[in-house]
Protein backbone atom coordinates (compact mmCIF):
# COMPACT_ATOMS: atom_id res chain seq x y z
CA UNK A 1 0.00 0.00 0.00
CA UNK A 2 2.84 2.16 1.13
CA UNK A 3 4.65 1.63 -2.60
CA UNK A 4 1.47 2.32 -4.28
CA UNK A 5 0.74 5.56 -2.65
CA UNK A 6 4.56 6.65 -3.33
CA UNK A 7 4.14 5.49 -6.75
CA UNK A 8 1.04 7.74 -7.24
CA UNK A 9 2.67 10.68 -5.98
CA UNK A 10 5.68 10.50 -7.65
CA UNK A 11 3.67 10.48 -10.88
CA UNK A 12 1.61 13.32 -9.46
CA UNK A 13 4.90 15.48 -8.87
CA UNK A 14 5.86 14.25 -12.75
CA UNK A 15 3.04 15.62 -13.63
CA UNK A 16 2.55 18.92 -11.81
CA UNK A 17 6.48 19.38 -13.68
CA UNK A 18 5.31 18.84 -17.13
CA UNK A 19 2.22 20.63 -16.66
CA UNK A 20 4.23 24.00 -15.57
CA UNK A 21 6.93 23.21 -18.20
CA UNK A 22 6.74 24.51 -22.08
CA UNK A 23 6.22 21.60 -23.45
CA UNK A 24 2.84 21.18 -22.32
CA UNK A 25 1.59 25.10 -22.85
CA UNK A 26 2.35 24.63 -26.41
CA UNK A 27 -1.03 24.19 -27.17
CA UNK A 28 -0.87 28.31 -26.04
CA UNK A 29 1.41 28.48 -28.73
CA UNK A 30 0.59 29.74 -32.42
CA UNK A 31 1.07 26.87 -34.52
CA UNK A 32 -0.42 27.65 -38.11
CA UNK A 33 0.68 23.85 -39.37
CA UNK A 34 -1.85 22.49 -37.11
CA UNK A 35 -4.47 24.37 -37.91
CA UNK A 36 -4.29 24.13 -41.55
CA UNK A 37 -6.28 21.92 -43.57
CA UNK A 38 -4.91 19.74 -46.05
CA UNK A 39 -7.58 20.86 -48.81
CA UNK A 40 -6.72 21.23 -52.48
CA UNK A 41 -6.95 24.27 -52.45
CA UNK A 42 -4.30 24.49 -49.16
CA UNK A 43 -2.38 22.06 -51.56
CA UNK A 44 -1.79 23.46 -54.57
CA UNK A 45 -0.90 26.71 -52.39
CA UNK A 46 1.60 24.79 -50.71
CA UNK A 47 3.08 23.27 -54.01
CA UNK A 48 3.66 26.66 -55.84
CA UNK A 49 5.56 27.90 -52.86
CA UNK A 50 7.67 25.23 -52.37
CA UNK A 51 8.68 25.11 -56.34
CA UNK A 52 8.92 28.79 -55.70
CA UNK A 53 11.51 28.61 -52.86
CA UNK A 54 13.36 25.77 -54.03
CA UNK A 55 13.56 27.43 -57.50
CA UNK A 56 14.82 30.50 -55.72
CA UNK A 57 17.61 28.27 -54.13
CA UNK A 58 18.25 26.59 -57.39
CA UNK A 59 18.54 29.57 -59.37
CA UNK A 60 20.90 31.55 -57.04
CA UNK A 61 23.10 28.36 -56.05
CA UNK A 62 23.37 27.28 -59.69
CA UNK A 63 23.59 30.55 -61.80
CA UNK A 64 27.89 31.17 -60.93
CA UNK A 65 28.02 28.01 -62.34
CA UNK A 66 25.63 28.43 -65.76
CA UNK A 67 26.95 31.49 -66.66
CA UNK A 68 30.33 30.48 -66.27
CA UNK A 69 29.76 27.75 -68.97
CA UNK A 70 27.79 29.75 -71.35
CA UNK A 71 30.87 32.77 -70.51
CA UNK A 72 33.56 30.04 -71.23
CA UNK A 73 31.81 28.82 -74.48
CA UNK A 74 31.58 32.64 -75.83
CA UNK A 75 35.61 32.95 -75.16
CA UNK A 76 36.52 30.49 -76.97
CA UNK A 77 34.16 31.42 -79.88
CA UNK A 78 37.34 33.36 -81.93
CA UNK A 79 35.60 36.11 -84.20
CA UNK A 80 37.49 36.43 -87.67
CA UNK A 81 38.52 39.08 -87.93
CA UNK A 82 39.76 39.47 -84.21
CA UNK A 83 39.34 42.91 -82.48
CA UNK A 84 42.60 44.33 -81.55
CA UNK A 85 40.35 44.73 -77.98
CA UNK A 86 39.30 41.15 -78.20
CA UNK A 87 40.90 38.10 -75.93
CA UNK A 88 38.89 35.17 -76.95
CA UNK A 89 41.38 32.23 -78.01
CA UNK A 90 40.62 28.57 -78.61
CA UNK A 91 39.91 25.87 -76.22
CA UNK A 92 43.09 25.45 -73.77
CA UNK A 93 45.22 28.46 -75.62
CA UNK A 94 45.66 32.06 -74.19
CA UNK A 95 44.20 34.67 -75.78
CA UNK A 96 45.36 38.47 -75.31
CA UNK A 97 43.75 41.73 -76.06
CA UNK A 98 46.26 43.92 -78.25
CA UNK A 99 44.68 47.30 -77.15
CA UNK A 100 43.00 48.58 -73.86
CA UNK A 101 39.30 48.28 -74.02
CA UNK A 102 37.08 50.92 -75.65
CA UNK A 103 33.34 51.52 -75.89
CA UNK A 104 33.78 48.97 -79.15
CA UNK A 105 34.51 46.47 -76.60
CA UNK A 106 31.61 44.68 -76.26
CA UNK A 107 32.82 40.96 -74.06
CA UNK A 108 32.78 42.24 -70.54
CA UNK A 109 30.77 44.33 -68.55
CA UNK A 110 32.45 47.17 -66.87
CA UNK A 111 35.95 46.70 -68.67
CA UNK A 112 38.66 48.48 -67.06
CA UNK A 113 41.19 51.23 -69.66
CA UNK A 114 44.01 49.94 -67.43
CA UNK A 115 45.16 46.45 -68.66
CA UNK A 116 45.40 44.27 -71.68
CA UNK A 117 43.01 40.91 -70.59
CA UNK A 118 44.14 37.55 -70.82
CA UNK A 119 41.72 34.51 -71.58
CA UNK A 120 42.18 31.44 -71.37
CA UNK A 121 39.37 28.26 -71.04
CA UNK A 122 41.59 25.55 -70.22
CA UNK A 123 40.23 21.36 -69.97
CA UNK A 124 41.96 19.88 -66.61
CA UNK A 125 39.84 16.61 -67.43
CA UNK A 126 43.28 14.72 -69.03
CA UNK A 127 45.73 16.10 -66.69
CA UNK A 128 47.50 19.38 -65.11
CA UNK A 129 48.24 22.47 -67.64
CA UNK A 130 51.17 24.47 -67.25
CA UNK A 131 50.88 28.07 -67.50
CA UNK A 132 54.90 29.44 -67.98
CA UNK A 133 55.16 33.33 -67.41
CA UNK A 134 58.21 35.76 -68.43
CA UNK A 135 60.04 38.21 -66.32
CA UNK A 136 57.97 41.62 -66.47
CA UNK A 137 60.38 43.51 -65.43
CA UNK A 138 58.16 44.87 -62.73
CA UNK A 139 55.33 45.62 -65.51
CA UNK A 140 52.13 44.60 -63.17
CA UNK A 141 50.33 41.47 -64.01
CA UNK A 142 48.02 39.20 -62.28
CA UNK A 143 46.56 35.95 -63.37
CA UNK A 144 43.59 35.04 -61.80
CA UNK A 145 42.35 31.24 -61.43
CA UNK A 146 38.75 30.95 -61.50
CA UNK A 147 36.64 27.18 -61.03
CA UNK A 148 33.88 26.84 -62.67
CA UNK A 149 31.76 28.04 -59.72
CA UNK A 150 33.60 31.45 -60.37
CA UNK A 151 35.45 31.16 -57.33
CA UNK A 152 38.64 32.38 -57.41
CA UNK A 153 41.17 30.20 -56.12
CA UNK A 154 45.00 31.62 -57.03
CA UNK A 155 46.85 34.68 -57.92
CA UNK A 156 49.68 34.49 -60.62
CA UNK A 157 51.18 37.98 -60.91
CA UNK A 158 53.19 40.71 -59.08
CA UNK A 159 51.50 40.79 -55.62
CA UNK A 160 51.44 36.80 -55.14
CA UNK A 161 54.49 35.14 -57.18
CA UNK A 162 56.17 38.12 -58.27
CA UNK A 163 57.28 39.37 -61.72
CA UNK A 164 60.22 36.60 -62.44
CA UNK A 165 59.53 33.98 -64.61
CA UNK A 166 58.30 31.41 -63.31
CA UNK A 167 56.18 28.13 -64.28
CA UNK A 168 52.47 27.21 -62.60
CA UNK A 169 50.74 23.56 -62.98
CA UNK A 170 47.06 24.18 -62.75
CA UNK A 171 45.91 20.44 -61.00
CA UNK A 172 42.55 19.54 -61.59
CA UNK A 173 40.71 17.30 -59.05
CA UNK A 174 41.82 13.55 -58.91
CA UNK A 175 45.24 13.96 -60.03
CA UNK A 176 47.97 12.58 -58.16
CA UNK A 177 51.03 12.53 -60.36
CA UNK A 178 54.34 14.37 -59.76
CA UNK A 179 55.65 17.78 -61.48
CA UNK A 180 58.93 18.68 -62.62
CA UNK A 181 61.20 20.79 -60.16
CA UNK A 182 60.34 24.40 -60.85
CA UNK A 183 56.55 23.84 -61.22
CA UNK A 184 54.42 25.09 -58.87
CA UNK A 185 51.12 22.95 -58.16
CA UNK A 186 47.87 25.00 -57.67
CA UNK A 187 44.61 22.72 -57.14
CA UNK A 188 41.74 23.58 -59.17
CA UNK A 189 37.99 22.20 -57.49
CA UNK A 190 36.77 21.56 -61.16
CA UNK A 191 37.64 20.16 -64.36
CA UNK A 192 37.81 23.21 -66.49
CA UNK A 193 39.55 26.37 -64.83
CA UNK A 194 39.54 29.80 -66.10
CA UNK A 195 42.21 32.36 -66.49
CA UNK A 196 41.61 35.65 -66.49
CA UNK A 197 44.68 37.87 -66.65
CA UNK A 198 45.83 41.78 -66.89
CA UNK A 199 48.95 43.41 -67.49
CA UNK A 200 49.06 47.11 -66.97
CA UNK A 201 48.91 49.34 -70.22
CA UNK A 202 50.30 53.16 -70.23
CA UNK A 203 49.36 55.38 -72.25
CA UNK A 204 50.87 56.13 -75.21
CA UNK A 205 53.37 53.28 -74.73
CA UNK A 206 55.02 50.99 -77.34
CA UNK A 207 52.41 48.05 -77.79
CA UNK A 208 54.63 46.19 -79.96
CA UNK A 209 57.08 46.02 -76.49
CA UNK A 210 54.25 44.86 -74.82
CA UNK A 211 53.19 42.29 -77.84
CA UNK A 212 56.56 40.64 -77.55
CA UNK A 213 55.78 40.83 -73.66
CA UNK A 214 52.29 38.83 -74.37
CA UNK A 215 53.84 36.59 -76.70
CA UNK A 216 56.06 35.29 -73.75
CA UNK A 217 53.28 33.82 -71.92
CA UNK A 218 52.89 29.68 -72.55
CA UNK A 219 50.57 27.49 -71.96
CA UNK A 220 50.25 23.80 -72.76
CA UNK A 221 49.71 20.15 -71.44
CA UNK A 222 52.33 19.25 -68.50
CA UNK A 223 52.98 16.16 -71.00
CA UNK A 224 53.97 18.92 -73.76
CA UNK A 225 56.40 20.81 -71.13
CA UNK A 226 59.78 21.25 -73.04
CA UNK A 227 58.92 20.34 -76.76
CA UNK A 228 59.63 22.75 -78.80
CA UNK A 229 57.71 21.66 -81.95
CA UNK A 230 54.35 21.31 -79.75
CA UNK A 231 51.24 23.07 -81.28
CA UNK A 232 47.90 23.35 -79.45
CA UNK A 233 45.10 20.65 -81.12
CA UNK A 234 42.04 21.46 -82.11
CA UNK A 235 39.30 21.27 -79.04
CA UNK A 236 35.96 22.31 -77.92
CA UNK A 237 33.56 22.06 -75.73
CA UNK A 238 29.99 20.23 -76.16
CA UNK A 239 27.15 22.91 -76.97
CA UNK A 240 24.82 23.95 -74.17
CA UNK A 241 21.20 22.30 -74.41
CA UNK A 242 18.84 24.68 -76.92
CA UNK A 243 16.89 26.34 -74.27
CA UNK A 244 15.10 28.91 -76.93
CA UNK A 245 12.07 31.04 -75.11
CA UNK A 246 11.54 28.18 -72.45
CA UNK A 247 10.78 30.18 -69.46
CA UNK A 248 12.30 27.11 -67.15
CA UNK A 249 15.56 26.89 -69.58
CA UNK A 250 17.64 27.74 -67.13
CA UNK A 251 17.48 24.55 -65.14
CA UNK A 252 17.95 22.70 -68.12
CA UNK A 253 21.41 23.79 -68.12
CA UNK A 254 21.70 23.92 -65.01
CA UNK A 255 21.47 20.23 -64.99
CA UNK A 256 23.68 19.46 -67.97
CA UNK A 257 26.28 21.96 -66.52
CA UNK A 258 26.23 19.74 -62.99
CA UNK A 259 27.27 16.80 -65.13
CA UNK A 260 30.97 18.08 -65.18
CA UNK A 261 30.73 19.73 -62.05
CA UNK A 262 29.74 17.29 -59.04
CA UNK A 263 27.87 18.62 -56.58
CA UNK A 264 30.22 19.24 -53.67
CA UNK A 265 29.82 17.63 -50.44
CA UNK A 266 28.74 20.67 -48.50
CA UNK A 267 25.95 21.06 -51.31
CA UNK A 268 24.60 17.62 -51.33
CA UNK A 269 21.92 18.71 -48.36
CA UNK A 270 21.03 21.65 -50.50
CA UNK A 271 20.77 19.58 -53.98
CA UNK A 272 19.25 16.75 -53.00
CA UNK A 273 16.05 19.44 -51.97
CA UNK A 274 15.36 20.33 -55.96
CA UNK A 275 14.29 17.17 -56.23
CA UNK A 276 11.19 18.22 -55.59
CA UNK A 277 11.28 20.60 -58.93
CA UNK A 278 12.10 17.78 -61.30
CA UNK A 279 16.29 18.55 -60.93
CA UNK A 280 18.53 15.39 -59.89
CA UNK A 281 21.11 13.89 -61.39
CA UNK A 282 19.42 12.64 -64.41
CA UNK A 283 18.53 16.24 -65.33
CA UNK A 284 15.67 18.55 -65.25
CA UNK A 285 11.99 17.13 -66.12
CA UNK A 286 9.56 19.92 -65.36
CA UNK A 287 6.67 16.51 -66.99
CA UNK A 288 6.88 15.56 -63.37
CA UNK A 289 5.55 19.31 -62.13
CA UNK A 290 1.81 19.88 -61.90
CA UNK A 291 0.41 23.57 -62.93
CA UNK A 292 1.25 24.68 -59.48
CA UNK A 293 4.69 24.02 -59.24
CA UNK A 294 5.77 25.13 -62.65
CA UNK A 295 3.75 28.69 -61.48
CA UNK A 296 6.29 28.38 -58.41
CA UNK A 297 8.99 27.86 -60.96
CA UNK A 298 8.24 30.36 -63.23
CA UNK A 299 7.96 33.01 -60.40
CA UNK A 300 11.38 32.12 -58.86
CA UNK A 301 13.08 32.70 -62.26
CA UNK A 302 11.67 36.24 -62.54
CA UNK A 303 12.54 36.99 -58.86
CA UNK A 304 15.70 35.45 -58.20
CA UNK A 305 17.68 38.34 -59.75
CA UNK A 306 16.56 40.71 -57.52
CA UNK A 307 18.09 38.09 -54.69
CA UNK A 308 21.33 38.47 -56.19
CA UNK A 309 21.60 42.23 -56.65
CA UNK A 310 19.97 43.06 -52.85
CA UNK A 311 23.18 40.74 -51.55
CA UNK A 312 25.73 43.64 -52.54
CA UNK A 313 24.08 45.96 -50.09
CA UNK A 314 24.51 43.37 -47.71
CA UNK A 315 27.54 42.01 -48.09
CA UNK A 316 29.22 46.14 -48.95
CA UNK A 317 30.25 48.82 -46.85
CA UNK A 318 29.00 52.61 -47.53
CA UNK A 319 32.16 54.91 -47.65
CA UNK A 320 31.77 58.59 -48.33
CA UNK A 321 28.31 57.43 -50.33
CA UNK A 322 30.94 54.86 -52.35
CA UNK A 323 29.46 50.79 -52.43
CA UNK A 324 32.96 49.32 -50.65
CA UNK A 325 33.05 45.57 -51.06
CA UNK A 326 34.87 42.99 -49.84
CA UNK A 327 34.41 38.95 -49.84
CA UNK A 328 35.33 38.07 -53.02
CA UNK A 329 37.80 35.93 -52.71
CA UNK A 330 36.02 33.56 -50.27
CA UNK A 331 32.26 33.57 -50.60
CA UNK A 332 31.26 30.74 -48.26
CA UNK A 333 27.54 30.62 -48.18
CA UNK A 334 26.64 33.67 -49.59
CA UNK A 335 25.43 32.39 -52.95
CA UNK A 336 23.59 35.24 -53.78
CA UNK A 337 26.75 37.67 -53.57
CA UNK A 338 28.50 34.60 -55.54
CA UNK A 339 25.71 34.97 -58.27
CA UNK A 340 25.75 38.45 -58.62
CA UNK A 341 29.68 38.93 -58.70
CA UNK A 342 29.23 36.07 -61.82
CA UNK A 343 26.82 38.49 -63.64
CA UNK A 344 27.90 42.08 -64.02
CA UNK A 345 31.23 41.94 -62.13
CA UNK A 346 32.51 38.22 -63.29
CA UNK A 347 36.33 38.08 -63.72
CA UNK A 348 36.66 40.76 -60.38
CA UNK A 349 39.42 40.72 -58.03
CA UNK A 350 39.65 40.30 -54.17
CA UNK A 351 40.25 43.37 -52.47
CA UNK A 352 43.80 42.23 -51.78
CA UNK A 353 44.32 42.08 -55.51
CA UNK A 354 42.31 45.33 -56.36
CA UNK A 355 39.44 46.78 -54.95
CA UNK A 356 36.31 48.82 -56.59
CA UNK A 357 34.40 51.54 -54.84
CA UNK A 358 31.56 51.27 -56.92
CA UNK A 359 28.99 54.55 -56.96
CA UNK A 360 25.31 55.48 -58.79
CA UNK A 361 24.62 59.03 -56.65
CA UNK A 362 25.69 62.12 -55.60
CA UNK A 363 26.70 63.71 -52.44
CA UNK A 364 22.80 64.15 -52.16
CA UNK A 365 21.93 60.66 -53.10
CA UNK A 366 20.84 61.56 -56.62
CA UNK A 367 21.21 59.62 -59.49
CA UNK A 368 24.70 60.21 -61.22
CA UNK A 369 23.24 61.91 -64.35
CA UNK A 370 25.07 63.63 -67.29
CA UNK A 371 22.83 66.24 -67.34
CA UNK A 372 24.67 67.84 -64.66
CA UNK A 373 28.59 68.57 -63.85
CA UNK A 374 30.03 67.22 -61.03
CA UNK A 375 33.22 68.06 -59.07
CA UNK A 376 34.90 64.74 -57.45
CA UNK A 377 37.62 66.22 -55.13
CA UNK A 378 40.65 63.85 -54.15
CA UNK A 379 42.90 64.36 -50.99
CA UNK A 380 45.23 63.08 -52.45
CA UNK A 381 45.98 60.33 -54.82
CA UNK A 382 44.71 56.86 -53.46
CA UNK A 383 47.60 54.79 -51.53
CA UNK A 384 48.01 52.30 -53.54
CA UNK A 385 51.44 50.02 -54.46
CA UNK A 386 50.46 49.54 -58.21
CA UNK A 387 48.02 52.11 -59.74
CA UNK A 388 44.21 53.52 -59.80
CA UNK A 389 42.17 55.07 -62.29
CA UNK A 390 38.82 56.71 -62.02
CA UNK A 391 36.03 55.55 -64.83
CA UNK A 392 32.59 55.97 -65.58
CA UNK A 393 30.19 53.75 -67.39
CA UNK A 394 26.83 53.88 -69.07
CA UNK A 395 24.29 53.14 -66.39
CA UNK A 396 21.98 50.87 -68.96
CA UNK A 397 24.24 49.44 -70.99
CA UNK A 398 27.26 48.83 -68.21
CA UNK A 399 29.78 49.67 -71.01
CA UNK A 400 32.55 52.20 -71.83
CA UNK A 401 31.18 55.53 -72.91
CA UNK A 402 32.13 56.99 -76.17
CA UNK A 403 33.66 61.20 -76.16
CA UNK A 404 35.43 63.43 -77.86
CA UNK A 405 39.05 62.99 -76.57
CA UNK A 406 38.64 59.34 -76.19
CA UNK A 407 39.37 59.63 -72.50
CA UNK A 408 37.67 57.00 -70.55
CA UNK A 409 39.04 56.86 -67.12
CA UNK A 410 41.15 59.53 -64.94
CA UNK A 411 43.89 57.65 -63.18
CA UNK A 412 47.61 57.41 -62.36
CA UNK A 413 48.83 57.43 -65.76
CA UNK A 414 46.74 59.89 -67.21
CA UNK A 415 48.97 62.72 -68.46
CA UNK A 416 49.64 66.50 -66.31
CA UNK A 417 46.91 65.88 -63.77
CA UNK A 418 46.56 69.33 -62.33
CA UNK A 419 47.14 69.27 -58.59
CA UNK A 420 46.86 71.55 -55.66
CA UNK A 421 49.72 72.89 -53.54
CA UNK A 422 48.68 70.71 -50.88
CA UNK A 423 48.78 67.13 -53.54
CA UNK A 424 45.01 67.08 -53.66
CA UNK A 425 43.10 67.45 -57.41
CA UNK A 426 40.00 67.63 -58.41
CA UNK A 427 38.36 66.13 -61.32
CA UNK A 428 35.30 67.21 -63.15
CA UNK A 429 33.52 64.69 -64.32
CA UNK A 430 30.76 66.00 -67.08
CA UNK A 431 29.43 66.07 -70.69
CA UNK A 432 29.72 69.69 -71.79
CA UNK A 433 34.03 70.18 -71.42
CA UNK A 434 34.52 72.98 -68.76
CA UNK A 435 36.69 76.17 -69.33
CA UNK A 436 39.93 74.32 -68.15
CA UNK A 437 39.93 70.52 -69.43
CA UNK A 438 43.08 69.63 -67.87
CA UNK A 439 41.48 67.07 -64.97
CA UNK A 440 38.02 66.57 -66.98
CA UNK A 441 36.58 62.88 -67.34
CA UNK A 442 33.75 62.91 -69.84
CA UNK A 443 30.63 61.63 -69.12
CA UNK A 444 27.21 60.73 -71.13
CA UNK A 445 24.47 62.87 -71.79
CA UNK A 446 22.21 60.74 -69.25
CA UNK A 447 22.75 57.96 -66.14
CA UNK A 448 25.79 56.66 -65.63
CA UNK A 449 27.89 54.88 -62.42
CA UNK A 450 31.71 55.24 -61.81
CA UNK A 451 34.08 52.66 -60.41
CA UNK A 452 37.14 53.66 -59.24
CA UNK A 453 40.12 51.23 -59.48
CA UNK A 454 42.63 50.55 -56.69
CA UNK A 455 45.48 48.07 -57.74
CA UNK A 456 47.39 46.97 -54.65
CA UNK A 457 45.38 48.61 -52.11
CA UNK A 458 47.19 50.02 -48.83
CA UNK A 459 46.23 49.05 -45.87
CA UNK A 460 44.95 52.67 -44.99
CA UNK A 461 42.07 52.33 -48.34
CA UNK A 462 41.17 48.53 -46.96
CA UNK A 463 40.61 49.75 -42.96
CA UNK A 464 38.81 53.09 -44.41
CA UNK A 465 41.21 55.71 -43.38
CA UNK A 466 41.79 57.05 -46.34
CA UNK A 467 38.63 58.79 -47.52
CA UNK A 468 37.32 58.15 -50.61
CA UNK A 469 36.01 61.65 -52.68
CA UNK A 470 32.41 62.99 -52.86
CA UNK A 471 30.74 63.37 -56.00
CA UNK A 472 29.73 67.22 -55.78
CA UNK A 473 27.01 68.08 -58.17
CA UNK A 474 27.65 71.57 -59.42
CA UNK A 475 24.71 74.29 -59.27
CA UNK A 476 23.51 75.00 -62.62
Amino acid sequence: MFKARQSLLVMAMIAASLAASPLAQAKDWPDPILKTAGTPENVAKGMEYDAYEQGLSAYIWGYPLVRMERVMREYIDVPDPKPATSYRAPMNQIGWARELATPKALDMPTANNDTAYLSAVVDLSHGPYVLSVPDTHDRYYVVDTFNMWQELEHYIGRRTTGTKAGRFALVGPGWKGKLPAGVKRLDIKTSKVWLWGRMRVSPGEDMSKLHALQDQFDLRPLSALGKKDWKAPAASLTPLPDIGDDPLGFYTQLAAVLKDNPVRPDDKALYGQFERIGLTDKGFDPSKLNDAQKKGLMRAVEDAPYIAVASVTQISESRQGWSFNKGMDNFGYNYPFRAVVAGPYLGGNGEKEAVYPLRYTDSQNQPLDGNNAYKVKFSGEPPNNAFWSLTIYDATTKMLIENPISRYKFGSDTPGIKKDADGGFTVTVSADKPTDGTNWLPAPKGGFYAILRIYQPKEEVLSGTWKLPEFEREAK
